[in-house]
């Protein structure tokens, strides 16, 4: 497993992180021994870097961490997020917080719930319109100050915001849904990481499932799948991008590969300045992502998967409408 630096000056972790939000809600029912093997398994294949929020499972997904964590915790990169709120007023149910108060609430609960001193990457989850950047950085920044943070990230932020916030304190990363089917940080967000010396962490680089080639219909989903909500999952829109991700398969067919680590495999090819974090709980999953290392794509191959997959070619937003307000921002 080869290392990549997050930011100039920033932590070195695995070129594969895992993705853990699956494992306590979202997507189908949790099971904690099945999540717990799958993490054993990462770390023994030389993944260190874990991503997690407060906001998964209402801070469960960080207290299943804290089981896998112990006795480890030298050995791996830590991340974890805050900002979301609980609003049962809003649309969504959640609502943002990134007043200085908070921030420095949301780190010791999440400190609590994880059992360590420190958090090696602490990211704004979402944008606060209510509160410049400039003053939920500067609170955070007080948090490395203090030692109970090593680094700093943000999540889904617009270029300029990225400006202001690295203008307070060194953005080490920032984290932004980036695949074969959303490709949004094209759009200035990678340039403006790449002018600044900052990381990029790409989340749901399979396109949610879908680019792996099984998800066939949305009928396959648990009742209370969130992917059910999103658009692309929906109607006419599902069923244009199921023609994409055919031709995915079609592609990943001849490499000799599987979809998902052909899909996994461009990501990683994007530069090495960028690490995925596939989330998965399953075992078998994992050991398909980690199977994208070995895949090498040439110029042909990037050329053929930008005209199967040119950017804005899915159908449909990433997002319900009210959680589209907070992308990009």
């Amino acid at each position: 497993m080869k290392l990549r630096r997050l930011g100039k000056d920033g932590i070195e972790v695995s070129q594969l992180g895992l993705g853990c939000m699956s494992m306590t809600d979202y997507y189908s029912t949790p099971d904690d021994a099945e999540s717990l093997a799958t993490l054993e398994a990462a770390f023994s294949a030389g993944i260190n870097f874990f991503d997690t929020a407060d906001q998964y499972g209402d801070g469960k997904n960080e207290e299943l961490l804290a089981r896998f964590i112990a006795g480890k915790r030298e050995r791996l990169a830590l991340a974890t997020k805050f900002g979301f709120t609980l609003d049962p007023a809003s649309p969504t149910g959640r609502g943002i917080d990134a007043s200085p108060r908070h921030v420095q609430e949301a780190c010791e609960a999440s400190l609590r719930r994880l059992r360590v001193e420190v958090i090696d990457l602490y990211y704004l989850h979402r944008v606060d319109l209510k509160v410049p950047i400039e003053e939920t950085v500067g609170a955070m920044s007080k948090l490395v100050a203090q030692g109970k943070v090593r680094q700093l990230g943000l999540s889904e932020v617009s270029p300029e915001t990225l400006r202001r916030a690295h203008a307070v304190h060194p953005i080490a990363a920032v984290q932004s849904e980036y695949s074969l089917w959303s490709r949004d940080p094209e759009d200035g967000v990678l340039q403006t990481c790449r002018e600044l010396g900052v990381g990029f962490v790409a989340f749901s680089p399979l396109g949610r499932g879908m680019l792996t080639g099984a998800v066939k219909r949305p009928e396959q989903f648990e009742p209370g799948d969130q992917r059910l909500l999103h658009p692309r999952f929906q109607g006419e829109a599902f069923q244009r991008n199921l023609t994409l991700v055919k031709r995915v398969e079609a592609m990943a067919t001849e490499k000799g590969c599987s979809p998902a680590q052909l899909a996994l495999a461009w990501v990683l090819a994007r530069g090495n300045d960028v690490v995925p974090i596939p989330g998965t709980k399953r075992t078998k999953h994992l050991e398909d992502n980690l199977g994208a290392l070995a895949v090498r794509l040439n110029d042909d191959d990037l050329e053929e998967l930008d005209q199967i997959f040119p950017a804005g070619a899915a159908e449909g937003t990433r997002y319900p409408a009210g959680m589209m307000e907070w992308v990009n921002r």
